[in-house]
């Protein structure tokens, strides 16, 4: 028979018990501390977005309309091409034009080319368009200004 001397769970002495109070969780610095990441990436987020600086020339046209079914590319002043946000070996883009002509026929390509790029490097982007079965190509500027050509 086991006496109070053993040390068994059911002996009086011995045991520890944590009081009640230890064993709950305090949550009020986990709020404080995801609050604060909250913030953190809330303020760092639009930071971390990369583009691409082109001074797109200016001319009077219409507004575009925003379609689903639109290749944006974008030729840089060093001529490099960016294709629908992501920088593209040129050599590649061919096989991605054609392979984007055929699973959608009536696809539309806009083409933002920076006002210093030679005119030649932007006719042999739209001349590759067109090879790969694109025939909507559409050359982006941004609006003129009201004091320029006497309006």
């Amino acid at each position: 028979m086991m006496g109070p001397s053993s040390g068994g769970p059911s002996s009086g002495g011995g045991g520890y018990t944590p009081p009640l109070a230890l064993a709950e969780i305090n949550v009020t610095p986990l709020v404080d501390v995801m609050l604060v990441l909250l913030i953190v990436f809330m303020i760092t987020a639009p930071l971390m977005q990369q583009g691409m600086n082109v001074e797109l020339p200016k001319a009077n046209t219409g507004a575009l309309r925003e379609v689903p079914d639109q290749i944006i590319l974008v030729l840089d002043r060093n001529q490099n091409v960016i294709f629908n946000k992501a920088a593209i070996v040129r050599t590649s883009l061919a096989a991605r034009l054609t392979a984007m002509a055929q699973s959608k026929p009536g696809i539309e390509v806009f083409v933002h080319a920076d006002a210093h790029v030679p005119y030649g490097a932007v006719a042999q982007l739209v001349a590759d368009v067109k090879k790969s079965g694109i025939h909507r190509v559409g050359l982006v500027t941004q609006p003129e200004t009201q004091g320029r050509h006497g309006k």
